[in-house]
């Protein structure tokens, strides 16, 4: 034990060679997502832009998200060209600070569609449990190296990490953001996993997560109404049955082929956020079985590079850190399309690149620029963690 926690007790902190330039796939198909997002955006939200400007205006929406995907190209380009050891040694004061804006939500938040989880700062709106979702990642990563071997033992595979997952889900339950702790949760087991926590400790999580859930459910009637609505939605077609009635209407209504691009007849105010958390339904209604495979396999491409420039990271914190926020999108992406298609009740989760929501999606690019960044050194020896 003495011999292989010193293997892992300290990295070999050696000056990582300069880059080479980012890996060009994993760019590719990011802009390309981005840009059939924003495609389809465009055609989910016009109608309800229409009816928000008495009808003389159809890119409202595309609008707003457009601006928001210029921002997010910038951060992407902008973090894609600093190092990672810059986010390992910044990690504690970012998770800091996304405490305080969790916390300053409860305050000083204001509400958007019944739910207070957004702050504005200087006119400029954001979510803060976005930022909680990067800043999580970048501190598991940075744990993960800290740890080494002892990650295997209690005290830190579980609650080291444990304590560290707290400090984010207990302002999240406080806003009740369920669908953020369950994101934000689902991303920490499989991080805590690669760190080598032990499979029993994980399995003891899930259970005690479950339960949780449960109790969460019980005492939040509209959390409850979903959960009926999900096993149910025929039984009260009106109201909580009613959006994944109209959502598997116009999933249905698709075929294999399609309606045709801008032909959705869903979006003309029968589906509720057809442009948000259900705007998957409309590609499956305007392009079909077909065009919606298309983009799950886009997807998945990218989803497996990001995979494939983590394995080949220069060092065990960027490994890490890009498996954990490639594992963000894998995550979000299963989770959106499953409540859509009424595999699992409704979350609130969006739909990476394509639902509409500005913060997210620029968040989501600055995520990528990171693993961008990482990719630089794909092709270099790894550094090896050394023994004292």
């Amino acid at each position: 034990m003495a011999a292989e926690k010193a293997l892992y007790a300290k990295e070999d902190r050696r000056r990582i060679p300069a880059g080479e330039h980012v890996d060009i796939p994993f760019l590719l198909l990011t802009m390309l997502l981005l840009t059939v997002g924003l495609i389809m955006l465009y055609s989910a939200s016009s109608a309800q832009s229409e009816y928000d400007t008495s009808y003389t205006i159809s890119t409202k929406y595309l609008q707003k998200q457009a601006v928001c995907a210029g921002l997010g190209i910038l951060c992407m380009v902008a973090f894609s060209r600093i190092p990672a050891q810059f986010w390992f040694k910044f990690a504690w004061p970012l998770y800091g600070i996304s405490i305080l804006l969790l916390l300053l939500v409860l305050f000083a938040g204001e509400s958007v569609n019944g739910a207070r989880r957004w702050i504005n700062i200087a006119g400029i709106q954001f979510q803060p449990s976005e930022i909680a979702k990067f800043t999580m990642i970048v501190l598991f990563a940075k744990l993960t190296r800290g740890f080494g071997a002892d990650a295997k033992k209690f005290r830190y595979g579980v609650l080291g990490f444990g304590a560290a997952l707290l400090g984010i889900l207990i302002p999240l339950a406080l806003e009740k953001h369920l669908s953020a702790i369950m994101l934000i949760g689902m991303v920490a087991v499989v991080m805590m996993f690669v760190a080598g926590t032990s499979p029993k400790w994980l399995l003891a999580g899930a259970g005690a997560a479950a339960a949780f859930v449960l109790i969460y459910i019980t005492f939040m009637g509209y959390a409850g109404d979903r959960v009926t609505a999900w096993l149910h939605p025929e039984q009260d077609p009106g109201d909580t049955g009613y959006q994944i009635l109209q959502s598997l209407y116009a999933i249905g209504s698709g075929g294999l082929f399609g309606l045709g691009f801008g032909k959705s007849r869903q979006k003309y105010l029968y589906l509720p956020f057809q442009y948000n958390d259900y705007i998957f339904a409309i590609i499956c209604e305007e392009l079909g079985l077909f065009g919606a495979l298309l983009i799950i396999g886009l997807f998945a491409a990218m989803i497996l590079r990001g995979y494939w420039i983590a394995l080949r990271a220069a060092d065990r914190f960027s490994t890490v850190l890009a498996a954990g926020l490639v594992t963000l999108i894998a995550v979000q992406t299963i989770l959106n399309l499953c409540v859509v298609t009424n595999l699992l009740p409704s979350t609130g989760i969006a739909l990476p690149f394509f639902s509409y929501g500005g913060t997210a999606l620029a968040v989501n690019l600055g995520e990528m620029g990171v693993v961008l960044s990482i990719s630089r050194y794909r092709n270099q020896t790894k550094i090896q963690e050394v023994s004292l």
